[in-house]
């Protein structure tokens, strides 16, 4: 009850930060509401929205993925390739979800079976999936796509609205999912206390090796839907990816120790990063503050976090105290 009060709290000082943010730049810079700014912000944000869903059920099962910029990038070039090889893009797409899943995987067993620390798995995957895809490139960008690809063969306003509505949906899904069913539960169990969680006979391996593997497929659908706004494909996409996703979980107010936190709290978490650098170029500030202010708002809200966890564990250890 107390950790969820307290990610409420997360939840209400983020969603007043970007209130205030609204109302700034409402006078200041009126232009930034614009429907073809909104639709850029919304378009480029998107990856890490998608991938922030999957990312906060890996957290809280007390894990953390730090590969999932290299499996974006393959999964990018895995679409591209299949495409200018005359491949419908939906095929790519699901070639995509199945790369990325297929990845998650490799994750989640190493971490789930072999009890290997997911931030040293990950690490090296992230690393061997970068190179590998450097090596197998040489570095040029996929070119040649056919015209279908551009925007999945829509109008680019039909396929804005098709990926707000697919979103959407998926953000509806994961909070209905977390909150009323059972799955939800037994994710925050593992979280919370992996051991008592399979002595009542969760079987945490496969909560563990589950999420992972939705988060690589989420990471090959946002892969996908990206890479079609585009003409080419760089072989370097993804680069510092996964600190924007996992930045925006924990501004939201999801526990990095796992146990705790909401998708509410990520799609909050991902509107604020995403609205500060363009926030910055409309207020005519250098850019170059954009990873400045991020990185403060992450230290502020960790530390926060931690602070009243500290507090909350000191209490509980003051009221355990005989007499």
């Amino acid at each position: 009850m107390k950790r969820a009060l307290l990610t409420r709290h997360y939840e209400l000082a983020v969603l007043v930060t970007i209130a205030i943010l609204a109302v700034v730049l409402a006078f200041l810079a009126p232009g930034y509401f614009s429907l073809g700014n909104l639709t850029d912000l919304f378009l480029a944000n998107m990856p890490v929205m998608l991938i922030a869903l999957g990312m906060t059920l890996i957290i809280l099962t007390g894990q953390i993925d730090i590969s999932v910029g290299s499996i974006f990038a393959i999964c990018s070039i895995v679409v591209g390739v299949l495409a200018r090889a005359g491949v419908h893009p939906l095929v790519g797409l699901l070639a995509a979800c199945a790369a990325g899943a297929a990845c998650g995987a490799l994750n989640g067993s190493l971490v789930a079976y072999l009890r290997v620390p997911s931030v040293v798995v990950t690490l090296a995957t992230m690393v061997a999936l970068r190179d590998a895809l450097r090596w197998q490139t040489q570095g040029p960008w996929i070119g040649n796509l056919p015209a279908t690809f551009p925007w999945l063969g829509l109008s680019q306003r039909s396929y804005t609205a098709t990926v707000l509505a697919l979103v959407s949906t998926l953000v509806f899904v994961f909070i209905a999912g977390l909150r009323y069913l059972r799955i939800g539960r037994i994710v925050f169990a593992t979280g919370s206390n992996d051991a008592a969680a399979r002595i009542i006979g969760i079987p945490t391996e496969r909560v563990v090796l589950s999420t992972f593997v939705i988060t690589g497929a989420l990471t090959g659908l946002s892969a996908t839907l990206n890479s079609v706004r585009f003409n080419q494909i760089p072989s370097n996409t993804g680069l510092g990816l996964e600190l924007k996703v996992i930045a925006a979980v924990a501004i939201g107010g999801t526990a990095i120790t796992g146990g705790s936190g909401t998708i509410v709290g990520t799609v909050l978490g991902v509107v604020l990063l995403g609205s500060i650098g363009s926030a910055l170029t409309f207020l005519n500030v250098s850019t170059y503050w954009e990873k400045a202010i991020q990185g403060g708002i992450i230290l502020a809200a960790i530390a926060i976090r931690m602070k009243k966890n500290y507090r909350e564990r000191d209490a509980n250890a003051i009221d355990a105290l005989p007499g």
